[in-house]
């Protein structure tokens, strides 16, 4: 029996850190690496690709972390309207006065417009593009430190203000390496991008921005079931509960390794347990925790998810839902929806585009998202 309420160790928020980031150790370790080895570092550029729910936030949040404790500056943003104005306040110092900033096409800061780069600076107003004050804040800044970008939901960022910000970048970058010092002793800029594939290969394709394209690119996947099993026993152990290895291994299957799944199973599985005010993690858990995590899984993943989708795409893969757990032949799919074979072939791929199906065999696509096809179900039997 426990004396007293304890804090779960599981945080399965979006965004909020876990007890254990697992199976992303070789996405931080190169991008310490690449803070270590200077000017230049492949890995102080990186775009991270992932599905809602494969922790890209959470991850962004410890690259962050990293950066700082190397004694970096870190300015971190989640993509949206006004995100390059928010960059150029969080860099300005009791020096720089923003007063305004506009950025496309051209970059118009309080009462001066220019050429992204090169504004010219008014005494009165002390006006300042994003490169400047970069710049400024970098010409602070012991040698060798430098300034860590992160940009959260990329596909949602504006094209101007991606290429405003690519370009300043790139300019700092350029001078940075003209300067006749050792890499090592440079000041420098690490920039770290996050999103959905589809929307993030759409930017990357993007002839004007070949500067996302440079990046080293890391696409979230699975966790392996091993590292899960061994994170709960591990986790459970710390807080001051116990799990059996059979336990903890059911628990990591039912998980499937899907990262936001791995954190609600294990936030149910010891809150059932405390609820008991028991110590050590039992069936009935396990149990409970199945069902607890499907469905917050289902309203916190799935549901976003579908009203994103287009009025064909829902029904597509609503249409599909009566073959879960099985594939489902693109050609029935087309016929319970009363269309044509052509019809079902453009929406299978569109979807497939999206992450949202997968191709089996020919001619055949399974849903990509974990339990979308218990969700849809449950919609049908509810409706």
């Amino acid at each position: 029996m426990t004396s007293a309420l304890q804090v779960n160790p599981f945080k399965p928020t979006a965004g909020k850190m876990p007890p254990i980031l697992i199976g992303r150790d070789n996405v931080i370790a190169d991008f310490q690496d690449g803070l270590r080895n200077g000017a230049g570092a492949p890995e102080r550029l990186m775009l991270i690709t992932g599905q809602r729910g494969y922790g890209k936030t959470v991850l962004l949040t410890e690259l962050g972390r990293v950066a700082q404790a190397n004694g970096w500056l870190v300015v971190s943003e989640t993509a949206s309207k006004g995100m390059a104005e928010r960059i150029v306040s969080a860099l300005a110092d009791d020096g720089l006065s923003l007063t305004g900033v506009d950025l496309a096409p051209e970059l118009t800061v309080g009462q001066v417009s220019a050429r992204l780069g090169s504004v010219r600076l008014s005494a009165a107003a002390a006006p300042v593009t994003l490169r400047r004050a970069i710049e400024q804040r970098l010409a602070g800044m012991p040698a060798d430190k430098g300034i860590a970008f992160t940009v959260d939901e990329t596909q949602a960022a504006s094209r101007n203000e991606l290429i405003a910000i690519a370009t300043a970048v790139q300019h700092v970058i350029r001078d940075e390496d003209m300067r006749d010092v050792p890499d090592t002793e440079k000041h420098g800029i690490a920039f770290v991008f996050a999103g959905l594939p589809a929307l993030v290969d759409d930017l990357t394709n993007d002839e004007v921005l070949t500067f996302l394209r440079r990046c080293v690119h890391y696409s979230l996947g699975d966790v392996l079931i091993a590292d899960v099993r061994r994170a709960y026993l591990q986790t459970m152990a710390a807080s001051g509960k116990r799990i059996s290895g059979d336990l903890a291994l059911e628990a990591a299957e039912a998980s499937g390794g899907y990262p936001y799944m791995v954190q609600l199973m294990g936030y149910y599985l010891w809150q059932s347990a405390e609820r008991r005010h028991a110590s050590i993690i039992g069936e009935l858990d396990l149990c409970n925790a199945r069902e607890d995590a499907s469905l917050a899984f289902q309203e916190a993943v799935c549901a976003p998810l579908v009203r994103g989708l287009t009025g064909a795409q829902r029904m597509f893969v609503e249409a599909m839902a009566q073959d879960y757990p099985a594939s489902s032949r693109v050609t029935e799919v087309a016929e319970r929806c009363g269309k044509s074979h052509s019809w079902g072939s453009k929406y299978r791929s569109s979807l497939i585009d999206g992450h949202v199906v997968r191709a089996t065999r020919k001619g055949e696509v399974a849903y990509a998202v974990p339990w979308l096809g218990e969700y849809l179900n449950r919609g049908r039997r509810n409706a």
